[in-house]
């Protein structure tokens, strides 16, 4: 190999890059102790800028195309070194190549649920996700701000800043919007473009562009969810009294067919929902308290005073049917007929089993009205 061979071949006449990756904005081309020769060739692709740094200062920036590197093509650079005159010999400087094109799929989401007031629900809580576009728009800019020396830059290294300012100016923008919580889904693609044109100002600082925001999901929390849900279900619903009244006579007659199951707890569960029906729909007057004969007395521990009497309903048994319900006073209208007897099963809400007419103390008082038939053989 000549002297000459060697000579030039320290020297760079071909500079360029060709990215390999989706992620890599900024790439320092490696000169390995090389110098760039006077009149090299400098090439520059579509989405690619060239900046050009010198003694740690900031010189030349290259867009896309071909340069041949000569003073009238890098007017800083000649600045810098006092080329008044032109040069021919080589020089030192550090290349780096900055990605211009948009890097797309970008994942943001609030980390911590973000307070605001709602005009429905008052003072509530949401969190968000989504994606967004980043672009470097002022390659210089971009360089001097935020990569300084950095051999090879990825945006891994600047998203997490613009997910903060992110989820900084969509507190701040969802917070002043005023638009309800159940009207976010409608309104996405308005406040994504109204937190890009907040976001793109201040990252503009840094030589950014955030061409596109999308909000991909605005959530409750699950509590909150929760109550919405049984909202809509209540909606569905429609007369929640007369759903109500419905529910508890379903219950009360899928008892009554089945009178060896469920028991007392059952029975009395049972209850509870025929009250709460009648106290609701106001169908039913009160009438005189009552209480089924308990077989054991059970002991009584101090307790809140019992709920307003609520007149019961009663089932009956007839040739393996069952009838009803009825009200006392259709009870002794029926007693009076002979339609009910002494004999008659009966069956009430919180009555252990079906139990004779006779048996039941508060139905015992309607064949007080005549005498009971006479003892056998007199």
């Amino acid at each position: 190999m000549s002297i000459f061979d060697f000579l030039s071949g320290q020297f760079i006449d071909v500079i360029h890059w060709t990215d390999d990756t989706r992620d890599t904005m900024v790439w320092r081309f490696e000169r390995q102790g090389h110098e760039i020769k006077y009149g090299a060739k400098l090439t520059v692709r579509e989405g690619q800028a060239a900046v050009f740094v010198h003694e740690g200062q900031m010189a030349d920036v290259f867009t896309p195309g071909l340069y041949m590197l000569e003073t009238n093509n890098m007017p800083i650079m000649t600045s810098l070194q006092h080329w008044s005159h032109g040069f021919q010999s080589p020089f030192k400087s550090e290349i780096y190549f900055v990605n211009t094109n948009r890097f797309t799929d970008l994942k943001w989401g609030t980390k911590n649920p973000i307070m605001l007031r709602d005009p429905e629900f008052g003072p509530t809580r949401i969190r968000a996700y989504g994606t967004y576009t980043v672009k470097v728009k002022d390659p210089g800019t971009f360089m001097t701000e935020i990569v300084g020396t950095d051999g090879e830059f990825t945006t891994d290294e600047v998203t997490f800043q613009i997910r903060n300012i992110i989820v900084q100016e969509f507190s701040r923008v969802i917070g002043s919007a005023g638009i309800p919580v159940l009207d976010m889904a409608g309104n996405t693609g308005e406040v994504g473009r109204m937190m890009a044109e907040a976001i793109s100002g201040t990252i503009a600082q840094y030589g950014l562009d955030l061409p596109e925001l999308y909000i991909e999901n605005i959530s409750l929390p699950p509590a909150v969810e929760a109550a919405l849900d049984k909202r809509t279900s209540m909606g569905v619903v429609g007369d929640l009294n007369r759903y109500t009244q419905f529910s508890a006579a379903e219950a009360m007659t899928a008892a009554a067919q089945n009178p060896n199951g469920g028991g007392a707890a059952t029975g009395m569960g049972l209850g509870m929902g025929m009250a709460m029906a009648n106290q609701m729909a106001g169908a039913m007057n009160q009438g005189p308290w009552g209480a089924a004969p308990q077989q054991q007395a059970q002991p009584q521990a101090a307790a809140a005073p019992p709920p307003p009497p609520v007149e019961h309903v009663w089932h009956v048994a007839e040739n393996g049917q069952t009838k009803g319900p009825f009200s006392r006073a259709t009870m002794g209208q029926m007693a009076t007929r002979g339609e009910l007897t002494r004999q008659t099963f009966v069956w009430t809400a919180g009555q252990d089993g079906w139990k004779k007419a006779e048996d039941v103390a508060e139905l015992a008082q309607l064949f007080t009205v005549m005498p009971p038939p006479p003892p056998p053989g007199v």
